[in-house]
């Protein structure tokens, strides 16, 4: 009887001590989210003083107004929410197709094609070749510049195909048995079975085409209606560090209200929090084992 209440103070102690840590874990975590969120309702004069932690003391949406003020954003919102879909869709459908390639044992050129593909991690032809590249497609200037260089990714196709490997492939005999040609087995066994993997690499893509600027200065600098959200973003951080009117000539009035500082944080939240909202779509899918029970013993 002794030990049975020993025990049961054991338990209650190792509780407690996992929901602190849990709860020390949890303030880690979302404070400097809460900081930033702060800092950008805050007035940026009262910024400058330092001190702030979660919660504004001079509430205000200035700087956010100063954002969305500046000319072009709304046009690099809508070609960023448009990158992120169908550069995501599509590039999920594409490495999914290539590694259910790569996995059949009976495709004879798997294996010198998983070398080739896997060259192209280590080595690459640089900036200007690629620059120059792009120039003999045809892709400067227009907005298939953000799909098509990134329409497949070596190392989604390899996550990819790592995780059919671990599939059944009973599943794939018993489909054929049925009549399923490789298209039907595609598109009805594997894609369902994969639906964790393919969560997880449609977030990947979708975190990186959101985040990208760097292509939109290369290859769309000159074309205004083909401008991201992060490339306008950029230049209005610019803009409050130089001092420089943007492309706005009334946008020098309202930067003398704010701050870099606040700007940055203001920016941060902007960015963040549309591919924030996407995390609990697809948390559903992060767990594995949807096989367990598809073959029986």
């Amino acid at each position: 009887m002794q030990g049975v209440v020993q025990k049961n103070i054991g338990d209650k102690v190792f509780d407690i001590f996992i929901y602190v840590f849990m709860a020390f874990v949890a303030i880690v975590t979302l404070y400097p989210f809460l900081n930033v969120l702060a800092i950008s309702f805050n007035d940026s004069v009262d910024t400058v003083r330092g001190g702030l932690t979660i919660y504004p003391r001079e509430f205000t949406f200035k700087n956010y107004e100063t954002i969305f003020g500046f000319e072009g954003l709304a046009t690099g919102f809508k070609n960023s929410v448009i990158r992120t879909v169908v550069g995501t869709a599509i590039g999920v459908v594409a490495a999914s197709m290539m590694a259910y390639t790569l996995s059949r044992p009976d495709f004879q050129a798997r294996r010198w094609m998983s070398v080739v593909f896997a060259l192209t991690m280590y080595f690459s032809g640089g900036l200007i070749p690629g620059f120059l590249l792009m120039k003999s497609l045809g892709l400067i200037g227009t907005f298939y510049v953000y799909i098509i260089p990134a329409l497949l990714s070596v190392w989604n196709v390899f996550v990819i195909r790592s995780y059919i490997d671990g599939l059944p492939y009973a599943l794939q005999e018993s489909a054929k048995i049925d009549g399923a040609n490789d298209w039907t087995i595609f598109w009805k066994v594997i894609l369902p079975l994969c639906q964790p993997v393919l969560a997880t690499i449609a977030l990947f893509i979708a975190v990186g085409h959101w985040n990208s600027w760097f292509d939109t200065y290369l290859f769309n600098n000159r074309s205004p209606e083909n401008t991201t959200l992060q490339y306008e973003l950029m230049k209005v951080l610019l803009s409050t560090q130089t001092g420089s009117n943007y492309r706005d000539p009334n946008a020098q009035q309202s930067m003398a209200a704010v701050s870099p500082e606040s700007i940055k944080m203001a920016i941060t939240i902007v960015v963040t929090v549309p591919i924030l909202l996407v995390y609990p779509f697809l948390q559903k899918y992060f767990v594995k084992g949807m096989t367990l029970g598809a073959v029986k013993s």
